[in-house]
């Protein structure tokens, strides 16, 4: 397992447009996305950035890179490991300028390897920061998602942290009236 990274840049200046007007300073409130390939997760980032910029917080991204089943094939494994956490670190480093666009400060990033469900309950319990953990919810006939069902489920009594749901079907116009 990987230990959390934090690849934030410093924060920006105070005469910074891009800082946040309410509560500045108060960089105390952290809102966690889970991060993977999906629309709605690109939704439920922006809707993040934005409560961020708005209340003066933070967005942390966390990716994991779960392990493939095969071990058949170590020299293979290690070599699709190393593609796999490449192609993760791209990603972040997209999005990270996305994070600094929408809220105006860089985001908290965390990279690790493992299940999804086990490292999100590790991260959590790990940082107190963490204030809010922010999901995108599918829009496709097969429901809102599998972490979502998961973390609202059984493992909402777990968290310390309010989960809150995205539509994933927000739009942008949509995402600013509701921050």
């Amino acid at each position: 397992m990987t230990s959390p990274t934090d690849k934030s840049p410093s924060k920006a200046g105070p005469g910074s447009a891009n800082r946040a007007l309410v509560n500045p300073g108060n960089e105390s409130r952290v809102f966690l996305v889970i991060v993977d390939d999906s629309e709605e997760m690109r939704v439920a980032l922006h809707f993040a950035c934005l409560r961020a910029r708005h209340h003066g917080g933070r967005v942390a991204l966390l990716h994991v890179i779960e392990p493939t089943d095969s071990q058949a094939w170590i020299a293979v494994e290690d070599l699709m490991r190393i593609e796999r956490r490449e192609a993760a670190e791209a990603m972040l480093a997209e999005l990270s300028r996305e994070v600094v666009e929408w809220s105006g400060s860089s985001p908290l990033i965390y990279l690790r390897e493992g299940d999804v469900r086990d490292e999100l309950l590790r991260l959590i319990e790990d940082e107190a920061s963490i204030s809010v953990v922010v999901l995108g919810a599918g829009t496709g006939p097969e429901g809102p998602g599998p972490l979502v069902g998961l973390l609202a489920g059984k493992l909402s009594g777990r968290l310390r942290v309010p989960i809150t749901v995205v539509p994933g079907a927000l739009t942008d116009r949509q995402l600013a009236a509701l921050t």
